[in-house]
């Protein structure tokens, strides 16, 4: 019986340890000092210049109470279009979506980092990949706006380094990053976990159960 808990419990962690494998920060930008700007937004996603592993990235839950222009020009594996979910992966050099924007008082939106990179590094792949979000004060897409990064002009960018970890860099002192909010109501996988566990725990008890010998009692 002991022996079949066991086993379920390292089950469970494998499952939970599958899970995190997947990175979720939320972003949130005040954009109040370019309200009513025609401006532009760019999030691009690329490989090292080396080897690089698999990965992908979604843009999620984009909101605003800006005006986005529609009809944007992309680059390379990207698919979706904002406020929809954007999905972008490594599989070319350059890989970038590029929409004009009407900036309202704020912006936000869910990155979500996930693949063969983070959840199982090679350990022979020479370059990880990195993912860049810009704001521009024009159309054009040659004005970057709320950030101090004078040299690249972007506001956020995340590198997937080569050990499956991420780091973050925040050049804007407009935008707040942090993990991504965990619902009070779990998650459909999180639902299938649960029920698979419980499922394991019913049938090591039901089994146990079993193989323990009857004592008979005679009077």
């Amino acid at each position: 019986m002991r022996l079949r808990l066991i086993f379920v419990v390292a089950l469970f962690c494998f499952i939970a340890a599958a899970s995190a494998n997947q990175v979720d920060e939320t972003v949130t930008v005040d954009t109040s000092s370019l309200n009513g700007t025609a401006g532009s937004l760019d999030f691009n996603f690329n490989p090292g210049p080396l080897a690089t592993q698999s990965a992908s990235l979604q843009i999620l839950n984009f909101s605003s109470d800006g005006v986005l222009a529609g009809s944007p020009p992309t680059t390379g594996d990207v698919s979706g279009l904002l406020p929809g979910t954007l999905t972008f992966d490594n599989g070319t050099a350059l890989n970038d979506y590029f929409e004009g924007f009407t900036f309202g008082n704020a912006l936000s939106f869910d990155m979500s980092f996930f693949g063969p990179a983070l959840s199982s590094p090679d350990g022979t792949s020479k370059s990880g990949s990195s993912f860049a979000f810009s704001m521009f004060s024009d159309a054009a897409g040659t004005a970057p706006a709320l950030t101090n990064d004078g040299l690249n002009g972007f506001a956020l960018t995340v590198n997937v380094n080569l050990d499956g970890s991420t780091t973050l860099t925040n050049s804007s002192s407009q935008t707040r990053v942090e993990p991504a909010g965990v619902s009070a109501v779990p998650e459909p996988s999180s639902f299938a976990e649960i029920l698979l566990l419980l499922g394991l725990i019913f049938a090591a008890r039901v089994a146990g159960a079993r193989s323990k010998p009857k004592v008979r009692l005679y009077h």
